[in-house]
Order: structure tokens, then C-alpha cells, then sequence
């Protein structure tokens, strides 16, 4: 019975605990550290690592460095200077906790930390592994603090035995590091890896200030020309940064930083509000590249949830949620064909004024249609034979007094092969896939007039009957009414049961149990869907694509240019409904070099 019984554990045995919630790897420990170093107010942070950390983690900043009384204390467990009572843990301002990330790297690793204050003779080192202090006393050392720690997971060789290859662990830390140093633009940053293992190869150093420059070593070089700037505010809220153009995508979602009071995080409700900003001008299976920065009051979100702290609650998560959408979905709508046509993926980088006013629920949940109405029967295409002005069909001479007056996509010349059309501009040459472009074209106008009228519902001749949790019936019961408006009707018929009536007209040939399922899974984790209306997006795309022109069949000089003029006033034109480029240009300067003129 006595080996059942409650015991208090060991100093040494509560330490591994501790650091086993801390150290997951090398790559925690120099996010640990970098953060106090930001806490201390440092503008110069320098970081040194030998066998992807495990050998040698080394940090050295310019703050305002620790009092010599403070040295043992920071190396003890809940020792901290950022919080004094619970009700700090509320609005945490700070990244880091000195004490407690020390603690825990001291108590698997020998660690060395030394500092010192401004204006101070002479710093102060200690020095301790595994928890056992080995040496303490004066040392020579600038402002700030440099802590240095070997040998990881020394006195645990079975929890050194889970680390990752070399390679693996220099790759995790120069994301951290590149995480960081996006956050703290006014900071500056330096790295440097043990070239033989490092995922790079060869360090960083990110100077501050210089925005432009830490942007392009740290996702690439061609980020800004390729992306759109966004700062949008609304009441407590404000939301600024880069998010990439669609046609700018990756494989993985490895160039996404967000960013919340500066805190990196990586939260399911942001994830979800980005894939819906995103959600029908992203090419399938894509991942959008972005830097974004949001901003709201510390009381109103707890970044404690997590005990790395990379997932947060917000208070109003719902208003978040749609904040984040609504400014998204804004600055990529607002994506136009402009002069001058500087770029190779089909659209010019717009930078979108800041507004109030942001789309509520009601405006982001499902399209609606005239009662009574088939999408078939809303299809227009400007593609009308002799519906163009004269000018648009008979094209002037470019000289230097009319470029100032061509149409961002300039004018038809031409068709190739029956699928493209040729058009110059005043800066060079604009090459369109015409199925694409009137695919897009077709379907923004089907979207704008469901947005404008009532949704067509039917009747089902059999309701269905859906057994839910008990949770989720009692939501159906109190969301009726943004059911209703989503063209859904349905009843709570049981404690665990509710009730399919009717259903939008759109959505008749869909199997209905699984989406009404995923609706109401997404209203219980977002506060509104998205599942029934990608349905009717999905349908909508489909009978744009089937409605638009196809390859092969012959336009004439006006029906081109009347789809050039069309696509430059709509919305989310350089792509197709599939996330597909609509155009692309190439400038004279750049034809020149084709042909080597001038050179």
C-alpha cells in the first residue's frame, strides 16, 4: 500500500517535469530566450548554435541587462519579473517568463549566464548544470545578457535519444528566428549555424529598420512586388500587413506569420477566417504566403491556453472571425488589372485604404437567389458581337500622347490558336486566357445577383431526421432564424434530433445529411458557416465555367476588347474561379531582351 501513497517529489524530479514542459527541443529553448532578450527592451540580438542546439545554444542581447541579486533567481523556479499576482496572468504584455524558461533549460543542460546593468563597473556570471550551482563571481561584460547553454540533455540521455537529426533542429530554429524577427522589425537579429548541419547553410542578419530588406531574407525577395499591403481597423480592432496575391502560392504553409499584440501564434479560428478570404481565388491544394499583424486590447484574448503559448482565446471570437475575413477578402477583391504593367503573374500589388466598416454575418453567409430563378438563367456575357464602342474596336496608334489614356489591359490585336488573345498596352505585350478570364468575369456577376436578391427554397416531399448532441440541437433551436436566412429550415424535434424541412433550391442534388452536419459543426466552433455556402459557390463556379467561351471558337476585335474592359473592372480578375492565372505581361523592356535590342 505504501507504494500508493501521495508523496512530495524531489527538487531534481519536479525540474525534469517542468522542463519537459518547456524544452520540447532546442528550438523552444531559442524562442525562450530570444523573448526575454525582446523583454528586456534589446535592440541588438545575436544568436550562436552548434549542432542544431544541442550542442551549443548561445544568445547575447544589448538590454537592460539583471541586477547581480537577480542572477540566482532567474535560474529558480517560479522566479519571474513580469507578473506579481494572478491578475497579471489576465493581460500578459510580455513573451517570455526569465525565471521559469531558465529554470528548466538549467535543470537538463550547463548553463552560463552572465550581465550586467547599465552603468555598471563590471558584470556578474553564474554558472549551473543540471540545477547544481558550479561557479559564481564578477566578469567582464557589456550592458545586456548573454546566456549560454551546452551539452542538452546531458544528465538525461534517454530524452537526448528523441532529438531530430542536426539538420532537422537548425531548420526548426531558423524558423523560430525568422518568426521572431518579423514581430520585431525596430530589433535587429543575427544568426549563425554550424555550417556543416545547418538546413541553410549560412547564417542571417536582419538589421533594424530596414522592412523591405527582412522581409526578402526571410520569405523571399520577390514577397513585396508580389503581395498587397492591408491595414484596416474597427473599433478595438486593427489588422496591417502583406498578404500575397493568389497567383503567388506555395506548396506548404511555411511563409505564414500572424501575428497577435506580437505573439506568433498559430490559432484554428485565424486559419479558418484566411482559407475563407482565400477560398475561390487560391489555386486547389495552394498555400497563400502572408505577413499580418493584429491588434487588440490584452484583456480580450488569453494567450495562456497553451503552455508553448502558440494558440490563443479570444473573448469575442466570432467578431475576430469576421474582422479578419471581411478585411481579407476586402484587399483581394480590390485586386485590379492597372498600368503600369509591371508584373509577370497578371495583376499590379494595390495597397487598399483602411475602412470602418466591415461585412457582418448576415453579408458573408450564403448567396441568395430570386425566388423562382435558375442560375442558368442569370448568365450575361460581354461577349456580345458589335456590342463594343467603335474606339474599343478600332484600336489607336500607341505613341507617348496616348499611352496616358490606354486601358490597363490596352487593346486586342489578335487570337492564337483560338485560346488566348494578344493585346498591347502601353507598357508592352498582355496575353489572355479568354475561357479563364470570361470564366471569372461570368461568375462575379452570377455572385452579385444572388448577393442582391431573396434565396428560392423548397419543400422536401420527406423531411429528414438528424440525430445531433444535445448541444447541437439546443443550437439549431436558438439559430433558426440564421438558418433561415442561409435558405435552410430546420426544427428541433427531440432532445437529440432535429428536423430538415426545407432547403435552398440551389443545393437540391446534394446529398443534404453531411453538409447540414459540417454547418452546424461550423456554426458551434466559428459562429457561422462556410460549408453551404462553398456549396453554392461550388455551383455557381460550375456554371460559370460551363457558360463561358471555350478554346477554339473565333472572337472578333470587339468581343476581345469588350472582355478586356470587363476584367478591368472586376473583382479577383488575374485569376479563374480554379485560382488559375487569367493573364499575364511582358513589357517592352523585357521583349528587348528576347531579342537582345540594344545591347
Amino acid at each position: 500500500m505504501s507504494a500508493n501513497r501521495v508523496k512530495r517529489l524531489s527538487g531534481f524530479v519536479a525540474d525534469q517535469i517542468a522542463a519537459g514542459e518547456v524544452v520540447e527541443r532546442p528550438a523552444s529553448i531559442v524562442k525562450e530566450l530570444i523573448e526575454n532578450s525582446l523583454d528586456a527592451q534589446s535592440s541588438q540580438i545575436d544568436v550562436r548554435i552548434e549542432e542544431g542546439g544541442s550542442g551549443l545554444i548561445w544568445v547575447q542581447d544589448n538590454g537592460y541587462g539583471l541586477h547581480p541579486d537577480d542572477l540566482s533567481l532567474a535560474l529558480e523556479r517560479h522566479a519571474t519579473s513580469k507578473i506579481t499576482d494572478a491578475q497579471d496572468l489576465l493581460g500578459i504584455a510580455s513573451l517570455g517568463f526569465r525565471g521559469e524558461a531558465l529554470a528548466s533549460v538549467a535543470s537538463v543542460a550547463r548553463v552560463k549566464l552572465s550581465s550586467a546593468q547599465a552603468g555598471a563597473a563590471m558584470g556578474y556570471q553564474r554558472e549551473v548544470h543540471g540545477g547544481e550551482l558550479m561557479s559564481q563571481g564578477p566578469v567582464a561584460h557589456n550592458t545586456g545578457t548573454t546566456v549560454e547553454v551546452r551539452d542538452l540533455f546531458y544528465n538525461t540521455p534517454a530524452r537526448r535519444k528523441f532529438l531530430k537529426a542536426q539538420r532537422t533542429e537548425s531548420a526548426q530554429i531558423d524558423q523560430v528566428f525568422r518568426r521572431l524577427s518579423l514581430a520585431h522589425m525596430d530589433v535587429g537579429f543575427s544568426l549563425r549555424q554550424s555550417a556543416e548541419k545547418s538546413a541553410s547553410g549560412r547564417g542571417l542578419s536582419l538589421p533594424a529598420g530596414r522592412i523591405e530588406e527582412r522581409l526578402g531574407q526571410v520569405l523571399t525577395t520577390d514577397f513585396l512586388s508580389h503581395s498587397i499591403a492591408v491595414d484596416e481597423s474597427w473599433d478595438n480592432f486593427r489588422l496591417h500587413g502583406w498578404v500575397g496575391l493568389p497567383a503567388f502560392h506555395r506548396r506548404l504553409a511555411d511563409q505564414q506569420y500572424f501575428y497577435v499584440n506580437g505573439r506568433a501564434i498559430r490559432d484554428k479560428l485565424v486559419g479558418h477566417a484566411v482559407r475563407q478570404a482565400y477560398r475561390d481565388v487560391m489555386f486547389h491544394g495552394r498555400q497563400p504566403v502572408f505577413v499580418l499583424y493584429f491588434e487588440l486590447p490584452q484583456d480580450t484574448v488569453d494567450v495562456n491556453v497553451h503552455p508553448t503559448k502558440h494558440e490563443v482565446r479570444f473573448r469575442e471570437s466570432r467578431a475576430v472571425h469576421d474582422f479578419i475575413f471581411g478585411s481579407l477578402n476586402r484587399a483581394l477583391r480590390e485586386v485590379r488589372p492597372q498600368n503600369p504593367a509591371s508584373t509577370r503573374d497578371g495583376v499590379t500589388p494595390v495597397s487598399p485604404q483602411a475602412t470602418n466598416a466591415w461585412p457582418s454575418v448576415q453579408e458573408s453567409a450564403a448567396f441568395q437567389m430570386p425566388p423562382g430563378s435558375t442560375p442558368a438563367a442569370t448568365v450575361t456575357s460581354p461577349l456580345m458581337t458589335g456590342s463594343a464602342p467603335r474606339e474599343s474596336a478600332e484600336n489607336p496608334t500607341f505613341d507617348n500622347s496616348s499611352q496616358a489614356q490606354t486601358p490597363p489591359l490596352g487593346y486586342a490585336l489578335g487570337q492564337l490558336h483560338g485560346v488566348y488573345i494578344l493585346a498591347q498596352n502601353s507598357e508592352g505585350l498582355v496575353i489572355v486566357d479568354m475561357h479563364a478570364a470570361h470564366e471569372r468575369v461570368t461568375y462575379e456577376k452570377l455572385k452579385a445577383q444572388a448577393e442582391n436578391a431573396s434565396i428560392a427554397r423548397q419543400r422536401l416531399l420527406v423531411p429528414e431526421n438528424l440525430n445531433v448532441t444535445e448541444a447541437e440541437a439546443e443550437l439549431v433551436e436558438s439559430l433558426s432564424d440564421t438558418f433561415l436566412q442561409a435558405g435552410l429550415v430546420i426544427e428541433r424535434s427531440g432532445i437529440q434530433s432535429v428536423c430538415l424541412r426545407e432547403v435552398p433550391a440551389l443545393i437540391s442534388f446534394k446529398k443534404l445529411q453531411p453538409m447540414v452536419r459540417d454547418f452546424i459543426a461550423e456554426l458551434a466552433e466559428f459562429g457561422n458557416s462556410d460549408e453551404l455556402l462553398r456549396g453554392q459557390l461550388d455551383l455557381l463556379a460550375s456554371v460559370a465555367c460551363h457558360g463561358s467561351v471555350r478554346a477554339n471558337r473565333s472572337l472578333t476585335i470587339a468581343e476581345m476588347n469588350a472582355l478586356l474592359r470587363e476584367m478591368e473592372v472586376t473583382e479577383n480578375a488575374g485569376l479563374c474561379n480554379h485560382g488559375r492565372p487569367t493573364y499575364f505581361t511582358r513589357s517592352l523592356a523585357d521583349l528587348d531582351k528576347l531579342f537582345y535590342r540594344g545591347q
